[in-house]
């Protein structure tokens, strides 16, 4: 009994201290410090929850800005079912996707350049990506400007607004946040 004593002592200290004392800690310290992230960083509009900065949604009008395609599982987006696809790149199924979403966005955005950014046509690993680099944003415009009625430059300038720079130039590139950039054109002009 004298040795199973400290081993007793230990335990429970260290289940309390790692069991409660510290993820009350950590979650303290994250609602103080980084309080908008803690909190899923949700987008808010007339104080209705929009959706999250972090995750994508589907936008599939001509008026809007498209994301990645998501291959999450029973709808596109859904954030409780995250992954991607699976399909390697040697897979004829993946070909047979991409070469299908490549017709299609050549048959929505007939002005736009032939090459379609690959972004545009590739699922990512968690299939909710909610960004995308400015130069894919920028092959939809004639597509967005001829819906909404708007002029290309005026779009591009929305685009640059809306580009968000890394922190350190050499880490990352710069995106532009699709949901926010089109809950953007939504105050400028309803599709």
């Amino acid at each position: 009994m004298a040795t199973l004593r400290p081993a007793l002592v230990v335990l429970i200290f260290l289940t309390l201290i790692t069991g409660g004392v510290y993820p009350l800690l950590t979650t303290a310290l994250g609602q103080w410090w980084f309080h908008d992230q803690a909190n899923g960083s949700l987008i808010l509009q007339d104080n209705e929850i929009r959706g999250s900065r972090l995750i994508g949604q589907q936008f599939s009008a001509p008026g809007y800005f498209h994301g990645r395609p998501s291959a999450t599982a029973n709808s596109p987006y859904n954030p409780e079912a995250s992954g991607g696809s699976n399909l390697a790149g040697s897979n004829p199924e993946l070909d047979k996707e991409v070469a299908a979403r490549v017709a299609q966005l050549r048959q929505e955005n007939p002005q736009a350049d032939a090459q379609v950014p690959v972004e545009l046509v590739t699922a990512s690993a968690s299939g909710l990506d909610y960004s995308l680099t400015p130069q894919s944003v920028i092959w939809q415009i004639p597509r967005v400007a001829k819906a909404r009625n708007m002029s290309v430059e005026a779009l591009t300038r929305l685009v640059a607004e809306r580009t968000q720079q890394p922190l350190v130039n050499f880490i990352g590139q710069p995106v532009v946040n699709i949901v926010e950039l089109n809950m953007a054109l939504d105050g400028l002009n309803k599709p």
